[in-house]
């Protein structure tokens, strides 16, 4: 804490510009950076005025690692341009037959998903159809069921009657018809 004081301290009554980065014995970093700079800039200017790199063999990687993805992404985007026919006049004959090739099997596992789905398609189609089947036949039987119903309770009314005698009046016989029969 006080070595982090003192560099504020210096910062201020200085005007100086002090970078400090300080790793505990348990691991913790502590640091404190002039509120005028930053930490780039300030060890940007120490290999300046030292000559002394600090990470050049990690950095020299990334920036060989950053070359080979950018030279990768130029080759992937040519072969796409290829492969979309585009820029397809300056390629050799071999370039060509081998870009043709992956096209056509490109073209045959897209027509072999395309017919799964077609089948798949049809599958589905079948199955719709046989359920559609068999809900009509259970509509059909349920409206069976209750016109059987209507014609046996008409066709017990008129058993029914017979057991009356025939001087009842008529107006206090249901009427099968009767709207609430329904």
């Amino acid at each position: 804490g006080g070595i982090m004081k003192k560099a504020r301290e210096i910062s201020v009554l200085c005007d100086a510009q002090v970078s400090l980065i300080v790793f505990s014995s348990t691991g913790k970093m502590s640091e404190f950076c002039s509120p005028s700079t930053t930490l780039v800039k300030l060890l940007d200017r120490y290999h300046k005025q030292s000559s002394k790199k600090l990470w050049d063999a990690k950095h020299e990687f990334l920036s060989n690692e950053i070359d080979r993805i950018k030279k990768e992404n130029d080759s992937m985007q040519i072969r796409l341009r290829h492969l979309r026919g585009e820029d397809v006049n300056s390629l050799p004959l071999k370039e060509l037959i081998a870009i043709e090739a992956a096209l056509e099997e490109g073209v045959g596992s897209v027509r072999a998903w395309q017919m799964e789905a077609l089948k798949m398609h049809k599958r589905n189609e079948r199955s719709m159809e046989e359920e559609n089947k068999r809900l009509r036949y259970t509509l059909h039987q349920q409206e069976l069921a209750i016109s059987g119903n209507v014609r046996e309770l008409a066709n017990g009314y008129h058993e029914r009657e017979k057991d009356y005698p025939p001087h009842m009046p008529y107006a206090f016989c249901a009427q099968p018809f009767h709207p609430n029969f329904q």
